[in-house]
């Protein structure tokens, strides 16, 4: 058991087994939100109870994306091509965030598993702190230099002129972004994952409201364009982290923070800084590879990329919920692991990529075969379609690799150890992605069909690499 300079570890010993409750049972407790044990019980029933509300809370994630795709749409190729760039931008605050969270989830998680509470309120506490200062660093740029960055990315004058703002205001509302992850990432930790659900859903629907009425200029609201897209999310996701916040501080969470756990505590912000490096590095390498992407599809022109942008959308509005399954995975492997139990946390790993692969598969079924008219809903334009098409037909041949890739990747970042796919990440996308794109897009004639190809092949290369390493069981050793 560790001590923390907040004084004696709290134990608690109120959280029951998640025990056998039949299929209605569990889908209603999942989302009811009661505290439960995850280190004793069938291995089963701890997954789902787990990656009912992970699944959830990741498909109101995606939303976030959809919604303003959907209504973005109406403005032109040229406004979804300029939410395009700004998000191949964006990603990069999203891999801090998400990195950072990463560490969060993992410290959590094992001080839950040790039932060491006070410790799970300091390092959440300290993510908190962390996160602001890592905001600032990331967002400052994009904020100042919005114009110059669009035009960087490939944007004509035209596209800059009208869509800057919508660059400008999302990097200025990037504390709402890095914030909500971050939170989410506690709750996820702790085992409340039906809370972070919870919050997304009221986020999700303050920018639904918004969205239309901040583009259009519907009633009393100003016509902003595009802007009025990353309002609307700004504006949504800060709710969702007042929500967040009430819940920490109120004590609707089996954590419930204090005003001295913000205390600075510089041992456990460098142990969360060390997490943390391993899980930026690791996400920035990924989606920094997915910028030099989109500026290979940029040269097929604005067409490609709106296409494109519109077929990730609906590929994130699948692998999301499935990263909620590989969340899952790795809220399990924090405690087992904190627990002493490695065994059962690696067999929560292999349940969690069984149900995975299942559901991938039949989205797979889904968006070959209706890619069509899932691209429709967005854009009418020939080109714009056929390029959409395209990049979901082949980036959905690879889902079943990507389901064990993603728990592969989580399992390791749950049990502290994010060097690993740091490394798998290194080698598949920019060894093998990234010239295997630019190969095949400009000399084989395969244009921007060669970019999808290539995607499908680094990330089927990152689950069987992921999977070879995982079993030689290394993660298990690892000290957070």
């Amino acid at each position: 058991m560790r001590m923390h300079d907040a004084g004696v570890p709290e134990r608690s010993d109120g959280p029951r087994p998640a025990e056998s409750l039949g299929v209605w049972g569990t889908v209603k407790l999942s989302l009811k939100g009661e505290e439960l044990d995850y280190t004793t019980g069938p291995i089963d029933r701890a997954v789902v109870l787990l990656a009912i509300p992970m699944v959830l809370e990741m498909v109101m994630e995606s939303v976030f994306a959809l919604t303003d795709a959907f209504f973005v749409s109406r403005l032109g190729t040229d406004a979804v091509a300029t939410v395009g760039l700004t998000e191949a931008m964006i990603t990069i605050l999203f891999a801090v965030a998400v990195g950072t969270g990463m560490a969060t989830t993992a410290m959590v998680a094992r001080r839950i598993g040790e039932k060491d509470l006070a410790g799970a309120r300091v390092a959440a506490a300290q993510s908190i702190l962390l996160g602001l200062g890592l905001t600032v660093v990331v967002a400052a740029p994009g904020v100042v230099f919005a114009r110059e960055l669009l035009g960087l990315m490939g944007g004509s004058p035209e596209l800059v002129a009208a869509g800057y703002g919508y660059t400008r205001v999302l990097f200025g509302g990037s504390l709402t972004i890095m914030l909500l992850f971050l939170l989410n990432a506690v709750f996820r930790g702790a085992g409340d994952a039906a809370v972070a659900m919870r919050v997304l859903w009221v986020a999700n629907a303050v920018n639904i409201v918004l969205d239309p009425c901040l583009i259009f200029g519907l009633g009393p609201f100003p016509e902003l364009g595009v802007t009025g897209a990353a309002v609307a999310t700004t504006i949504g996701r800060g709710v969702g982290v007042a929500l967040q916040l009430w819940v920490l501080i109120a004590g609707g969470s089996r954590i419930r923070l204090a005003l001295d756990d913000l205390r600075p505590r510089l041992a456990v912000i460098l142990t969360l800084l060390r997490l943390s490096v391993g899980g930026v590095l690791q996400f920035l390498i990924g989606t920094a590879s997915w910028v030099v992407l989109v500026w290979i599809i940029g040269s097929f022109g604005a067409a490609v990329v709106a296409g494109y942008t519109v077929a990730i959308r609906l590929v994130v509005f699948a692998i999301l919920p499935s990263w909620g399954l590989a969340n899952a995975a790795a809220t399990l492997v924090g405690q087992n692991l904190g627990a002493g139990s490695p065994d059962r946390a690696e067999a929560s790993v292999w349940r969690a990529g069984l149900l995975n692969t299942l559901f991938l598969l039949a989205v797979a079924v889904v968006f070959i075969a209706g890619a069509g008219p899932m691209i429709r809903l967005f854009s009418t334009d020939a080109a714009v379609v056929a390029a959409g098409v395209a990049c979901l037909r082949w980036v959905s041949v690879g889902y079943p690799f990507y389901a064990w890739g993603m728990v592969m990747v989580q399992a390791f970042n749950g049990a502290g150890d994010t060097t690993t796919p740091t490394v798998i990440n290194l080698v598949c996308y920019w060894l093998l992605q990234l010239p295997l794109a630019f190969l095949l897009a400009h000399h084989t004639g395969l244009d921007a069909s060669g970019v999808f190809i290539a995607i499908t092949a680094a990330e089927s290369a990152i689950a069987v690499v992921g999977v070879l390493v995982f079993r030689r069981g290394r993660w298990k050793r690892r000290e957070v």
